[in-house]
């Protein structure tokens, strides 16, 4: 899949649809209107643009649309921090993840994760 920057709102949409899916416009109106009171006019707009960047799938099947999402999580959240680490180039990893954990408290779950993440990383050389 091509390079994607994703907005605030588009990750939203795309959360609701990694949960669930498909999902017809109306049903993601609804599930984020008291978080953020979009109407389906904007939700509409914003999964447009999420279809032009190739993130998600729109099939008409008679008055409804169901919105699949075609960038997996993974991928997506991936591309996101590759896109941050080019933006504020920093070639200390230590630096960026003390920075994304110093207000953050680990689970030890999380920290043995990271443990292991950083164990395999370490073996590609």
């Amino acid at each position: 899949m091509d390079k994607i920057s994703l907005s605030d709102g588009e990750w939203k949409l795309l959360n609701l649809l990694w949960k669930d899916n498909p999902l017809t416009i109306g049903q993601m109106v609804e599930s984020l209107a008291s978080s953020t009171g979009w109407t389906k006019a904007t939700v509409n707009v914003m999964l447009n643009r999420l279809a032009d960047k190739g993130a998600v799938r729109i099939v008409t099947g008679g008055r409804r649309k169901l919105i699949y999402p075609v960038i997996a999580r993974e991928e997506a959240v991936w591309q996101e921090a590759r896109n941050t680490l080019e933006r504020i180039r920093t070639d200390s990893l230590g630096l960026l993840l003390s920075a994304m954990t110093r207000d953050t408290k680990l689970s030890e779950q999380e920290v043995e994760e990271l443990i292991g993440i950083l164990k395999e990383a370490g073996k590609n050389d």
